[in-house]
């Protein structure tokens, strides 16, 4: 299993095993046959950590249900349908005008009773920003654990810490397997706004249309240009109105915040300094960080404290280590998305040529796209 960076609530990528003609019901797949296949895809050492996977991968398969069947249930709550109404046309928008998947992801609903699915624990060295990380057979090297069971999470995370490392634990709200399974919408999205749950669905399957192993940055920004897009497709086609500017502005300054006070901690960590000099003056900068957003709410955002929340628990190193994933390469896939002519199938095609240059390569790529020098493909062998 693997996660991919939050945003607003968390999501998490889970990676399970496909299975010939598996349908919601799962077939005759037993509890004790899915278990030996998680253990093969993820490479896990611990017993207690791949059981947690299975028993929750089947938690969450056995509770689906087709949403169709829900539609046309006229005993099920009116506003139950209504919210699932909205999530389908949204997921027929995804696949009729955005050329993403037609499968059965997010067709299903499952209700778990709880508002999360998933916990993801993050963890750092005490004087460091590189991640602790997982490295799985498709998903490659990620950042993050995931686990189906809180206290389990946390408790992974207490052990961490009495090691000397920073650990981060989060709630994840939304949850896919790149279409390993189908991936059903879950009873916390539905208090969901509607633009929220039609980004959802634009986003995760995205991740199935291209997904590349090992770099999370480059799947993310791909996933939040396509959400980002279709949504803007989505709000001309209903004639709705655009967000408002100053609140996306308002997370735009609130990322830079933090990537700001990230990068003035790599550089403090790259000091040969002695190691109480170290936590003082890492303690300090997470002072800096609180007090810089309290001038900017104060100020500019008129007292607004959307993230005020973020700023009430404690910092350290591992809660700052998803910023920036969602948004590093986003302006190069709108360059390229303008460069295909606003096509989306000759876009993910192009995209397809990104994926396959080597890691500096595609880098340098980006880089160019961002600049806006273009994207000549890779390079001919004729």
């Amino acid at each position: 299993m693997f996660s991919i960076a939050p945003r607003r609530g968390w999501r998490q990528v889970g990676l399970s095993v496909s299975l010939p003609g598996n349908d919601f019901r799962l077939g005759s797949l037993s509890m004790l046959r899915l278990l030996p296949l998680l253990v093969l895809l993820t490479g896990c050492s611990s017993l207690g950590y791949y059981a947690q996977l299975a028993g929750g991968q089947w938690q969450l398969l056995q509770a689906r249900q087709p949403v169709a069947a829900l539609l046309a249930d006229p005993r099920q709550p009116v506003e139950l349908r209504q919210r699932l109404q909205h999530t389908q046309a949204a997921r027929d928008f995804a696949s009729t005008r955005l050329a993403l998947p037609d499968n059965r992801s997010y067709r299903l609903y499952a209700d778990l009773g709880r508002p999360y699915v998933v916990w993801n624990l993050f963890a750092t060295p005490e004087f460091s920003l590189e991640p602790l990380t997982h490295c799985f057979p498709i998903a490659g090297c990620v950042a993050y654990r995931g686990y189906f069971d809180e206290q389990r999470a946390r408790g992974a995370a207490a052990l961490l810490r009495v090691q000397g490392l920073d650990t981060e634990v989060a709630g994840v709200a939304a949850y896919s397997t790149l279409g390993w399974f189908d991936d059903p919408l879950l009873g916390g999205m539905l208090a969901w706004s509607d633009e929220r749950l039609a980004g959802l669905i634009f986003h995760e399957l995205a991740h199935q249309r291209l997904y590349l192993p090992g770099d999370t940055a480059f799947n993310e920004s791909f996933a939040r240009f396509v959400e980002e897009e279709g949504l803007r497709q989505w709000r001309r086609r209903h004639g709705l109105p655009p967000p408002a500017p100053h609140l996306a502005r308002q997370r735009e300054q609130f990322v830079e915040l933090v990537l700001a006070s990230r990068a003035r901690l790599q550089q403090l960590y790259a000091q040969p300094l002695a190691v109480e000099v170290l936590r003082e003056a890492k303690q300090a900068e997470f002072q800096r960080l609180r007090r810089d957003y309290a001038v900017l709410r104060d100020g500019s955002w008129q007292g607004d404290g959307r993230f005020d929340g973020w700023f009430a628990r404690p910092l350290n190193n591992a809660r700052l280590l998803p910023f920036g994933l969602y948004e590093q390469w986003v302006p190069a896939f709108a360059a390229l998305f303008r460069e295909s002519g606003g096509d989306w199938r000759r876009f993910y095609a192009r995209v397809g040529e990104l994926a396959g240059l080597a890691e500096e390569e595609r880098r340098r790529a980006l880089v160019a796209l961002q600049a806006g020098t273009g994207f000549a493909g890779p390079p001919r062998l004729d």
